[in-house]
């Protein structure tokens, strides 16, 4: 994450040691988080990553976590006059390492390449924060709710294309692997924002004579200093390690071909049909992932037209094993 090096004053040097272990922390949470994503993805994990609520909201805690803290340096690092050479090199760390990601996301996952994901944000957060130093605390607080609000009132279809999804209130969301859209993600920076301007002036000085002691806090604080060189390499190397040890073990086919069936046929049970004809339509689903290379699209729960239509396809004549009068039907 591309967090700003919180200081006391434009014209101090002097680091608060407690932001950088927060920020230490936060780093590492998500490094954990994308270990066990990509321990589920590739087949060494059986929990849900990906879908499951807790995780997700896991997930969601981090981001909030980091993006809070954006605020919190804003404040910290320009609240008393932008230092605008300091801000311009941060910003360009940011937007640098997003456009890293674009680049290597669209080599290796052309369809589902992050094109506005977490360092894409904090890039135009920054700039769009900077105002926000200096116009009334009331005002902070109420453009933060008008940011974190709508969506959860709101959604059109319009924002699932990818042109427009950066906004957020899309329906479905676009396929990429990382998206963090302005609405409501940048109330949770203005949240930083508001905090530490309110806290300023009685809570950071007691904040700044805290000088945490050993191994553990210095660590965290050094990941805490050094969270975006952090971020852009930690995923190359969880994956270096995971996918090949995923290949030669073959895990990642084996543990999804046991979800889908274990899935399916408690599925198909439910809804009255019998045991063995569940068996017969669930196999006949699973040669048809295979067959139309479909795994990631159903178990990342994105599909696209094209594949939506296969997969309905599929499906019918999947059920028409087990009920062939299905086969007279016209296809809907």
């Amino acid at each position: 994450m591309a967090m700003l090096e919180p200081e006391v004053s434009p014209s101090s040097r002097q680091r608060l040691p407690v932001i950088d272990i927060a920020r230490g922390v936060a780093i590492l949470a998500m490094a954990f988080y994308h270990l066990c994503w990509d321990l589920w993805y590739f087949g060494f994990l059986p929990a849900d990553v990906g879908f499951d609520p807790r995780w997700v909201f896991f997930a969601r805690s981090i981001l909030a976590s980091f993006l809070f803290l954006v605020g919190v340096g804003l404040v910290l690092g320009h609240g008393e006059g932008i230092r605008w050479k300091s801000f311009w090199r941060r910003w360009l760390f940011a937007f640098g390492g997003a456009v890293a990601i674009t680049v290597g996301t669209l080599i290796a996952f052309p369809e589902s390449f992050v094109y506005f994901g977490v360092l894409h944000a904090i890039a135009l957060f920054m700039l769009m924060a900077l105002p926000f130093l200096f116009v009334p605390v009331v005002v902070v607080a109420v453009v933060a709710l008008a940011f974190i609000l709508p969506p959860f009132f709101f959604a059109n279809i319009l924002f699932d294309e990818k042109i427009f999804s950066w906004l957020g209130f899309w329906v479905v969301p676009p396929i990429t692997n990382d998206l963090v859209p302005v609405f409501p993600w940048f109330g949770a920076v203005l949240i930083g924002v508001l905090a530490t301007r309110l806290g300023k002036v009685a809570l950071l000085p007691k904040l700044a004579t805290i000088q945490p002691k050993g191994k553990v806090p210095r660590a965290f604080a050094f990941l805490g200093r050094w969270s975006l060189p952090f971020y852009l390499i930690h995923q190359p190397i969880l994956l270096a390690v995971i996918v090949p040890l995923s290949m030669f073990l073959g895990t990642q086919n084996t543990l999804r071909e046991a979800d889908f069936l274990r899935s399916c046929q408690s599925t198909c049970e439910s809804a009255g049909t019998s045991a063995e004809m569940c068996t017969t339509y669930c196999q006949c689903g699973l040669e048809g992932l295979d067959e139309d290379d479909l795994w990631d699209a159903v178990y990342t729960g994105v599909l696209s037209p094209e594949q939506q239509t296969k997969l309905d396809e599929n499906n019918r004549q999947c059920s028409a094993l087990i009920y062939p009068e299905l086969l007279d039907a016209p296809a809907q």
